[in-house]
């Protein structure tokens, strides 16, 4: 993937977190560019844990692994993103809210390579 589509991938991941926030109680974004922060911070999140432990593991894994390994990614990143904070609870809801958007607007993760090569 070129620069480019790396780019409206992080640009379309922070108004979807955006969004996230607006629906889910104790998860709060203060603007657009802590979400575009947060979407990175997620993304390299995910690309380090999976290096460490594999796929299964990741935030964009599915089950429940996936998903409490997202929840703590979103809960941890509070500290690391300006104008963001959640609860433990928000951070589950939140994690929650975006796998079920995952469902109907699925997103390839960075680590999914094309067989087109």
């Amino acid at each position: 993937m070129h620069l480019l589509g790396h780019l409206v991938r992080f640009i379309v991941s922070a108004f979807m977190l955006l969004v996230v926030s607006w629906i889910v109680p104790g998860f709060t974004i203060g603007g657009f560019w802590s979400a575009f922060f947060l979407a990175l911070v997620i993304a390299v999140a995910a690309w380090v844990i999976e290096g460490i432990f594999g796929r299964k593991i990741t935030p964009f894994g599915r089950g429940i692994v996936g998903f409490i390994t997202s929840a703590l990614v979103i809960w941890g990143a509070q500290f690391i993103v300006g104008g963001m904070s959640t609860s433990i609870i928000g951070a589950i809801l939140a994690a929650l809210v975006i796998g079920i958007i995952d469902l109907f607007i699925p997103v390839k993760t960075p680590f999914e390579r094309s067989s087109s090569r």
